[in-house]
């Protein structure tokens, strides 16, 4: 896997993000970035290094065209108040009008990652496995907001419950089964070819052979195609079904859907950090709100104390968090008002 480390992205440039968008007091944003050895794609002009991103005015947003992550993307980020607008569901460019100078553009989840790379996007919504899959650690590619709450499964690697593997129950004991050598490998199918080689050497499988593969990779050991599989899991049930088990330490990476951006986009491109900024205010407002309810109610009393009181002594209201005494006396005032 990536080697994942936390910086502070500043520049003499551009200002800093702030807690909230009236704020006056600036403060660094946090970001997580995937590294590694892979260099973004960049251009070369009389052996100079073009690092500049391709020059155009509108920030555009990368976002899955297809799947249970687009639908729940789109309502993520209504939610958030920032409803897509797509004149024609055919086309696949759209708009956030609530966002002035932004295009959202429907993508393959793996060309949304491929295009931030290139400079073609500044932002996108995809999984963490997407990213690490086909970004492979690129030093451009920042993750923004790592935990936006659906998404969930995990990128793990499933054996069979029978045969020679009946009694194999941990990576530690797959690695030592005395049938793997250079002549005969453990061979894997999977659709994860840069992160699943590399989670298998990091392990010390070192006679191990990958085959590329997309869809239904369940049937792949049954059918005598590989020995075992590395695909993406959610509630497990589909590998039950297919008689495959997960194993200890098998789980290459645990997932969700980010909101990722380039580092050059975010530092060169007008426009690309107050976007980025203001994205992020409204999906944490959104995200810390979530199971939590406000209840309104016309109760009379003499005192906020007597409200607050009342509302606690109710079993059935008992863990409610009640209004400061201000907010009180300022709605038993409004009510008296009315009487």
């Amino acid at each position: 896997m990536s080697v994942v480390r936390t910086i502070f992205l500043q520049s003499p440039s551009i200002s800093h993000f702030s807690a909230s968008s009236s704020s006056s007091n600036p403060v660094s944003l946090k970001f997580t970035v995937s590294c590694c050895s892979v260099a973004s794609p960049v251009t070369v002009v009389n052996g100079n290094v073009d690092k500049k991103p391709y020059e155009r005015n509108e920030v555009r947003l990368g976002l899955p065209s297809k799947g249970r992550m687009a639908t729940d993307t789109l309502d993520l980020l209504k939610d958030c108040q920032l409803s897509v607008r797509q004149v024609n569901p055919r086309q696949y460019v759209a708009e956030i009008p609530q966002i002035s100078n932004l295009e959202v553009w429907f993508q393959r989840p793996k060309d949304v990652v491929r295009k931030l790379v290139s400079g073609d996007l500044d932002l996108g919504i995809v999984g963490l496995d997407t990213v690490l899959e086909y970004g492979q650690g690129d030093e451009d590619l920042i993750i923004v907001h790592d935990s936006l709450d659906y998404g969930d499964c995990r990128l793990s690697l499933a054996i069979p419950k029978y045969g020679i593997f009946e009694n194999i129950n941990s990576l530690k004991e797959l690695a030592e089964m005395p049938q793997w050598t250079p002549e005969r490998p453990l061979r894997i199918a999977t659709g994860f070819t840069y992160m699943g080689p590399k989670f298998m050497k990091e392990n010390g499988l070192n006679h191990v052979t990958f085959s590329s593969a997309d869809g239904a990779l369940e049937a792949a050991p049954a059918m005598g195609i590989a020995d075992a599989i590395v695909d993406l899991v959610s509630s497990g049930t589909t590998l039950k079904e297919n008689n495959l088990k997960e194993i200890e330490g098998g789980i290459i990476l645990e997932s969700q859907a980010v909101l990722i951006a380039s580092r050059r986009s975010l530092i060169q491109r007008k426009g690309v950090l107050d976007i980025t900024h203001e994205m992020l205010e409204r999906l944490e407002a959104h995200l810390k709100a979530v199971g939590q309810f406000t209840v309104t109610a016309n109760m009379r009393g003499s005192s906020a104390e007597e409200v607050a009181e009342r509302v606690l002594s109710q079993p059935s209201l008992s863990g409610l968090q009640v209004l400061t005494n201000l907010s009180y006396a300022y709605y038993l005032e409004w009510f008296k008002d009315r009487g």
